[in-house]
């Protein structure tokens, strides 16, 4: 019975709803997860059959398969667009997931320096160390940018715009942005290029225009960035969780409480959603505090 209700779904969402083969596999393989989660109950019941309780036990054992809380929420979608669909074709008369409630989702805050943070780890490069320019200078680009790891370490010489103050970053999906870049990270920049960078004797032909390179010559790996803060950080003795998106969530976080417009935030950090700009850039209560009482227009009256 389930597989050919199955198979009547999955022409469901091809032809009525145009979902891509992806997206189709994707919701079949939630359904096929409920399919299992009965037979190893050793239930052999219908679609039609299954009820709320039923559910809520489907939902318990794949917590208890270690499946993270957004993808418990992804397939618990999943299931109640199945049972949506019995519901259009008339196979059931009342739906199961109705009373199903979704987990519950911790919204992931990352950590935020303060600029004396900053300042304070940027400090603990050695620039007489043979890699102590170059280090500088990575973190900070990654302060005065913004940018993703992958992006920094990604970034081309001939994508270096310093007379007009920018930097071109290739984000996800290839997407092309500008980024304003400060003085301070251009400084160390040049002086990275131009006395240590030009001393690596083989530099390999495939690297040759990316900017941070190791001392063989070779793009430097997201895990050497990575190693690169996390030696930085436990120096300067702060201890908080910080790695290279630290950086980058401190960029936004600073950005937004100096008053700067959300949107533009949003094009800087390469989002595709204002959604996501606004859960890297999350806020004191001062400062919101701040905020009300200065541009709400009741507020601005009593002045």
């Amino acid at each position: 019975m389930w597989k050919i209700v199955l198979k009547g779904y999955k022409s469901y969402l091809v032809l009525e709803r145009a979902f891509s083969k992806h997206t189709v596999d994707a919701y079949s393989k939630d359904v096929e997860k409920l399919i299992t989660f009965f037979e190893e109950r050793g239930q052999s019941i219908s679609p039609q059959e299954v009820t709320t309780g039923d559910l809520e036990a489907f939902v318990l054992w794949i917590n208890d398969l270690g499946i993270g809380e957004r993808s418990q929420a992804r397939i618990i979608s999943g299931i109640k667009a199945f049972f949506k669909y019995l519901l259009l074709e008339d196979m059931i008369e009342t739906s199961p997931v109705q009373l199903l409630s979704l987990p519950r989702l911790a919204r992931k805050i990352p950590e935020v320096l303060a600029y004396d943070e900053i300042r304070q780890i940027f400090e603990t490069i050695d620039l007489s160390h043979p890699q102590g320019n170059r280090n500088r200078a990575i973190l900070e680009t990654l302060y005065a940018c913004g940018v993703r790891v992958s992006e920094l370490a990604d970034l081309k010489l001939t994508n270096l715009y310093f007379d007009e103050g920018l930097i071109k970053v290739i984000g996800k999906n290839n997407k092309q942005r500008f980024v304003p870049i400060g003085e301070d990270a251009k400084k160390y920049i040049r002086y990275y290029i131009d006395y240590d960078r030009s001393k690596i004797k083989h530099v390999a032909k495939e690297d040759e225009n990316i900017v941070f390179l190791n001392r063989r010559g070779r793009k430097m790996t997201r895990v050497m960035i990575f190693l690169i803060v996390k030696e930085a950080t436990k120096k300067s003795g702060i201890a908080k969780n910080v790695s290279p998106h630290t950086f980058r969530h401190s960029f936004a976080t600073h950005l937004l409480e100096g008053g700067a417009d959300l949107r533009a935030i949003q094009e800087m950090l390469g989002h595709e959603s204002i959604l996501t700009t606004e859960i890297y850039t999350h806020l004191d209560t001062d400062f919101l505090k701040e905020t009300i009482l200065s541009f709400h227009p009741l507020n601005r009256r009593k002045h």
